[in-house]
């Protein structure tokens, strides 16, 4: 049985992942274990009452095996965990049903995503692509977009740089006059690049936490330093780093959005709105797959506001 499919009063039993794990004390003074249970359809809060270990919060990320009872409070479903362990070499789980992932195929995304970057028709832009790809390797194509909030799934990073590839792709071409299309094509495809190195991820793929370069200096501000060491290997002029390295920088589109600095060129402007666009999209995608036609969803943080998943 799914997390999706869990109703008040089933008993459950099986392999889930730590999405999260707390240590609490009751208010009796009794030590217990708040859980977030997660499989390819969702997640699920639990509570291991009366609970010291050994499953702790460093198994974060990490498969357990759990028993419990599906319960409600406060108007949503939690189960109460009679049992819990870490999983152990001999158990019988299926991977692909307790970690979600991008809904494509991940090896025609990246041909076209690797397609859009050979179609740059500047070669400086393009040799720089390539070159930061090659960085980041096969992480690129992998690992989640975000931790939460949107893309929070593997391969994620790589639907968010596709959909948003494709996007500029066709605005470079409505707005001929105004865009270079090779600057915002490159700029787009690198904007999260340094995502993989901004996150930990787990043995499953997930993300965890943020590394200590991650928290210290942030995708854009190591995405930039990445793109001026490789273009500088490459010998690129300055002015065409410089302008691809703002892209990245000013993505975020307002300081208060975490841009180091605001977009002052119409590559940036619109890499900042298809950026935006994209990922409030995904939101929403997310939303509505969990939210029953013909009703509305709770607030929901990232959009500061409810959807309404209409018929």
């Amino acid at each position: 049985m799914s997390i999706r499919e869990f109703r008040p009063g089933d008993r459950v039993e099986g392999f889930f992942l730590l999405s999260g794990a707390y240590s609490k004390q009751s208010a009796n003074g009794k030590p217990f274990l708040s859980v977030e249970l997660g499989d390819a359809s969702g997640t699920i809060e639990g509570k291991v009452w009366d609970y010291s270990g050994p499953v702790s919060p460093a198994d974060t990320g990490a498969v357990v095996k759990i028993r419990g009872m599906v319960s409600e409070f406060r108007g949503a479903p939690q189960v109460t965990v009679e049992q819990i362990r870490l999983a152990v070499p001999g158990d019988v789980y299926n991977v692909k049903t307790l970690v979600p992932a991008a809904p494509l195929d991940e090896d025609d995304a990246r041909r076209e995503l690797l397609a859009l970057v050979g179609s740059i028709a500047d070669d400086d832009y393009r040799r720089v692509c390539q070159k930061v790809l090659e960085h980041y390797g096969e992480r690129f194509f992998t690992i989640p977009a975000a931790k939460t909030v949107h893309h929070g799934f593997l391969h994620g990073l790589l639907m968010h740089t596709l959909f948003m590839a494709r996007t500029a792709d066709y605005l470079a071409g409505l707005y001929a006059g105004v865009i270079d299309r090779s600057l915002l094509l490159a700029g787009t495809i690198l904007h999260d690049a340094a995502k993989c190195e901004e996150f930990n991820t787990s043995p499953l793929g997930l993300v965890t936490e943020y590394s200590n370069r991650g928290q210290l200096l942030g995708h854009l501000v190591m995405g930039a330093q990445t793109v001026a060491a490789c273009a500088g290997a490459l010998g690129i002029p300055e002015e065409k780093s410089t302008l691809l390295q703002h892209l990245l920088l000013s993505h975020h589109g307002q300081p208060e959005f975490g841009a180091a600095v605001v977009p002052i060129c119409a590559e940036s402007e619109l890499l900042s709105l298809i950026d935006t666009m994209d990922s409030r999209m995904e939101i929403y995608r997310e939303v509505l797959d969990q939210t029953p036609a013909g009703t509305c969803s709770s607030r929901i943080f990232a959009l500061e506001h409810r959807v309404y998943h209409h018929q």
